[in-house]
């Protein structure tokens, strides 16, 4: 199996959560691939740019390693359908949710996330949260 994490549950890795960065230990363990989607890592990579936390981001390349994917066009095809179908609903939802949603789609990746609401609405994405359970 392949998570893929979301940048919250990356944001808890990096304050060091026990519960967290056991699971993903865990995971790895069991043989389960652990990447990063784009998006997510823009997402932590700015916040780190923007708060000066050096030692969050030595912490966070360390974690990110060669796990980083890539966002292709299969991807991006897939988060255009995602938005007009959900712009049809009457559902907005963020671009950058749109793409992590698509990228785990179209990768056949679970999302490890703590704001599964965020993503309630794309009925082929499958998500976990590892934050509550």
């Amino acid at each position: 199996m392949i998570y893929a994490l979301d940048s919250n549950v990356i944001s808890y890795a990096l304050r060091k959560d026990k519960a967290i960065l056991d699971r993903i230990a865990e995971a790895a363990r069991q043989g389960n691939d652990i990447i990063i989607p784009p998006i997510a890592y823009y997402e932590v990579r700015r916040w780190l740019n923007v708060t000066g936390a050096t030692s969050k981001e030595r912490y966070f390349n360390e974690l990110c390693g060669n796990a980083v994917a890539s966002l292709d066009v299969a991807a991006l095809k897939k988060a255009a359908q995602i938005y007009a179908d959900l712009h049809r609903k009457g559902r907005p939802t963020s671009d950058a949710d749109i793409l992590i949603a698509a990228f785990c789609i179209v990768n056949q990746c679970v999302l490890v996330t703590n704001n599964e609401r965020h993503f309630s609405d794309i009925d082929e994405l499958k998500k976990t949260n590892w934050v509550e359970s």
